[in-house]
């Protein structure tokens, strides 16, 4: 395709866009497309450690639609500066600055707020160790085979991607492999597994007594009663029932770029303000939607509920969660207002994703004390009535009768199975019943259902882990 024809088909789309939807979100496309790929390019550069041309390469293959408009976009990597700068055909650029311990944040104009990376206190961690340093080499043929599996890539695309695969059993890893250029100590982004880590924190303050899951969230734009937003629960900003007006957060696409709360995540400084700020779609309670607008409202609450300044939040996170499950390469990335983005901007090494997985395996305890409240994980993986993909509050479920669960049981997977899922190819599935967790993490597309392997992971996995004797030490 010549780049003629190319340019005339972009701005045919963007104002076919316009007509349909209006110029004002048709305009915000650029913004959005390249506020997500500088996002993304930055934190896995600076904490990653990544090559940003094969990331750039590796995200958007996995984004239907995306080709449309990746030719055109140009980023420019400044080292020296930790900094990435992204424009689409010469406009809608977008900043991402890279602050030590911190991560990276997308840069609007307005100054970032002034945060100070927590020391590293070095907590001794309540969970046992799961894994010495060298990589754990699968156990059995059959787990070599499943590795082999999920890491080959297809004849034709959509490719997988597969960047880091650890299975744990009873507390232990019994096989992980990972991508070149990625180990066990690489943190990765996990964007949604993201929200299941908020549903954390919001249970540890729920224990302490700080947040209350029924009655109005605490939230401060909605304190008059004659608001019909007060009626809003914690409860429902975690089921995403809270009937907010955001458009959906569920797919990654060239067309996810015109949802308002993709304005909100790349074109605000201050996100949960601007998702506290919108209007009522359906009544609080009445209907599942979910987005991201629904978790940083919750974030925002974290932050007020823990002193207020974006350090309390970092130190109260690892003080309370990241320390105790021996959580030693995470990154929590901040707004431009300095709150938690716990939507999806978490990174973390593919081992503490599995320990964060062993923390609901173990029903919220490490190392015999209570991190989480009691009933909480069962709370996590209950059913939300309406959400058709099969989703409790901070986690995927495979409880109920949706669709999506029912799915993943004919597809193989136990029904007792419950996961943190990020777009893109990203999981954490905890499986009950098998005493496993299996963590996931890559770049494929979100459809068609077995795109990314993890159907065909889980059920060899379990097939495995099942055979006979079932191998020393797993049990």
């Amino acid at each position: 395709m010549t780049r003629r024809r190319k340019i005339v088909l972009l701005t045919t789309a963007i104002a076919c866009a316009g007509l349909a939807l209006g110029a004002a979100r048709a305009r915000d496309v650029p913004k959005v497309a390249t506020g997500f790929v500088a996002g993304i390019l930055c934190a896995e550069t600076f904490v990653s450690n990544l090559d940003p041309r094969r990331n750039f390469s590796e995200t958007t293959d996995a984004m239907p639609g995306t080709s449309l408009i990746t030719w055109a976009m140009d980023y420019q990597v400044d080292r020296a500066r930790k900094d990435i700068t992204v424009t689409l055909f010469g406009i809608g650029r977008s900043h991402a600055v890279y602050r030590e311990g911190l991560g990276c944040t997308l840069d609007h104009g307005a100054a970032l707020a002034d945060v100070t990376a927590p020391a590293d206190d070095r907590h001794p961690a309540l969970l046992p160790e799961i894994a010495g340093p060298s990589i754990v080499s699968p156990q059995t043929p059959q787990l070599t085979a499943a590795l082999d599996r999920a890491f080959t890539e297809p004849a034709q695309p959509p490719y997988r991607h597969t960047r880091a695969i650890v299975v744990m059993k009873s507390g232990r890893v019994i096989a992980e492999r990972y991508a070149d250029g990625i180990g066990p100590e690489t943190p990765l982004l996990g964007f949604s597994m993201t929200k299941s880590v908020t549903s954390a924190l919001i249970g540890v303050l729920v224990r302490q007594g700080k947040l209350k899951l029924d009655g109005p969230a605490p939230v401060a734009a909605w304190k008059d009663p004659d608001d019909p937003r007060h009626a809003i629960t914690v409860d429902q900003l975690l089921r995403h029932t809270a009937g907010l007006a955001l458009g959906s957060s569920l797919q990654a696409s060239l067309g996810s770029a015109f949802e308002p709360v993709n304005r909100m995540k790349f074109m605000e400084g201050d996100m949960a303000a601007y998702a506290e700020s919108m209007p009522l779609k359906t009544t609080p309670g009445a209907a599942w939607n979910y987005h991201d607008g629904n978790i940083l409202i919750l974030s925002h609450l974290i932050r007020n509920a823990t002193g207020g300044n974006p350090a309390d939040v970092l130190a109260f996170a690892r003080r309370v969660l990241f320390a105790p499950l021996g959580m030693r390469h995470v990154t929590l990335q901040l707004d431009g207002a300095g709150t938690v983005e716990g939507s999806s901007e978490m990174l973390a090494s593919a081992r503490d994703w599995a320990r964060f997985g062993q923390l609901y395996l173990n029903d919220g305890m490490a190392g015999g004390k209570r991190i989480l409240p009691e009933g909480w994980v069962s709370y996590s993986a209950s059913p939300t009535p309406n959400a058709w993909v099969g989703i409790g509050a901070g986690f995927w479920s495979n409880q109920g009768d949706s669709f999506g669960a029912t799915y993943r049981v004919e597809h193989g997977w136990p029904r007792d199975a419950f996961f943190a899922k990020g777009t893109i190819g990203q999981y954490a599935i905890v499986i009950p019943s098998e005493r496993l967790v299996i963590v996931r993490l890559g770049r494929s597309p979100n459809w068609p259902q077995e795109a990314d392997g993890v159907f065909q992971l889980v059920r060899d996995v379990v097939a495995a882990t099942r055979e006979k004797g079932k191998m020393a030490g797993m049990d």
